[in-house]
């Protein structure tokens, strides 16, 4: 388990590791080791000992570009790649010995194999949505801190799983929507700035929703593992668009599809509905009843939280971020949360890695958000309004809609 002071019990942290052979071969006059500029750091960059190691997990798309932000900061040693093709993670590979000007990087197809090394420090996860929880459960059970792309979570049931492993182990978990604290920093103000005084409502406009796969299945490209790619997913034939990772969620992208998304709704639900809670400061709860509309075809919902705040999805005639406060009353000012240490919220990861503190995007906060998108999603599906209660993660009373907190998974890949 990690402290506060970067130790974890029973083990010295990879990091104490390398301080003290720095020390001990500094000290060493016979030695015949060189301790170069780049170890003991140079200009801006910080000794070895002092360095986050890192690997990716989900190299393509978002991956990469979290790759980018990580390999270029002077405070992190990036040394290993992952993804299920084989095309990517060469690519990802090269671009990180490039960075450094070595080949000591290392590509894996098995996540499993990257966990297993103990001088890894944190990961970052950005596969598909129906690999998230796993991979992070299983990151923080090696005691590495993990960053993990937005939504956290593809089941209600994930996110408590996520939480009680991040706790439980230790890990600095942080979730990936950046947008949440920069998109919609305005409104944000004016909320915490009292300017609207009590706030009675604030509405999210956002989807589409999931829907089944059905297409044609088509030859596995080379070099690429599919069986892997689908998981804990339900077996299915390859196709490109059930597996591109394009930002559409029109049919031509895995996030369009229900077996290992939520649609727009949890895609794009986890920046509005993130920036919504965070504004209205709710991001501590989750709703005590999911109330459902449905106005001549236009369905709607309406979420209830316990502090008698309102949060509308899709509400007819109001626009994204919308709130409702009390005209001519002012409030006190509140100070806004926001990062730690420097580079936005990838900064604010590192330097929780760190500090040991929580980050801005702490894997509890969410995972409440990814809440309001699952709960919504059980409602359009049932067609029905619901209660929840957030102690229990359940349904009380409701069968039917406790079917489904979780979904089946495929073996070995459990939760």
């Amino acid at each position: 388990m990690w402290h506060r002071d970067g130790t974890r019990t029973g083990s010295r942290s990879p990091a104490a590791n390398r301080r003290e052979f720095l020390k001990a071969a500094a000290g060493a006059v016979a030695v015949p080791y060189v301790i170069t500029s780049a170890a003991l750091g140079a200009g801006d960059r910080p000794a070895a000992s002092e360095r986050i190691v890192m690997g990716g997990i989900g190299i393509g798309n978002m991956g990469s570009g979290d790759m980018g932000a990580f390999l270029g900061r002077g405070d992190v040693q990036y040394v290993a790649v992952c993804d299920v093709r084989k095309g990517v993670r060469e690519g990802a590979r090269g671009r990180a010995n490039q960075r450094y000007g070595n080949s000591d990087c290392k590509a894996y197809n098995d996540f499993q194999e990257l966990l297993a090394r103990d001088d890894i420090d944190a990961v970052h996860v950005a596969t598909p949505d129906h690999w998230h929880a796993l991979i992070v459960v299983a990151a923080c059970r090696t005691g590495k801190d993990a960053y993990c792309q937005k939504p956290e979570t593809r089941t209600l049931r994930e996110g408590r799983l996520m939480v009680d492993a991040a706790r439980r182990y230790g890990c600095v978990v942080s979730g990936g929507s950046q947008r949440v604290l920069e998109d919609y920093r305005g409104v944000v103000n004016q909320c915490w700035g009292g300017e609207l005084g009590t706030i009675k409502s604030i509405n999210v406009n956002v989807g589409p929703l999931p829907k089944p796969c059905n297409l044609a299945g088509e030859p596995v490209p080379d070099g690429f593992d599919w069986d892997r790619w689908l998981g804990p997913a339900p077996w299915a034939p390859y196709h490109p668009y059930r597996c591109s990772g394009s930002y559409a969620i029109n049919g031509t992208s895995w996030r369009s599809f229900s077996d290992y998304s939520g649609g727009g709704m949890t895609d794009w639900g986890a920046h509005h509905f993130g920036g919504a809670t965070f504004a209205v400061d709710v991001r501590e709860l989750e709703p005590e009843e999911v109330v459902y509309h449905n106005d001549h075809g236009r369905e709607h919902l309406t979420y209830r939280y316990p502090n008698g705040l309102l949060l509308y999805h899709n509400h007819p005639g109001a626009g994204n971020l919308q709130v409702e406060g009390t005209p001519g009353e002012k409030r006190e000012a509140k100070p806004v949360p926001t990062y730690k240490g420097q580079g936005g919220i990838y900064g604010d990861f590192i330097e929780c890695c760190k500090t040991r503190e929580k980050p801005f995007r702490d894997i509890e906060l969410a995972v409440h958000t990814a809440t309001v998108s699952h709960l919504g999603l059980i409602a359009y599906e049932l067609k029905r309004s619901l209660k929840w209660d957030q102690a229990a993660q359940e349904f009380p009373g409701d069968d039917e809609a406790n079917r489904l907190v979780d979904r089946a998974r495929r073996e070995p890949w459990v939760l």
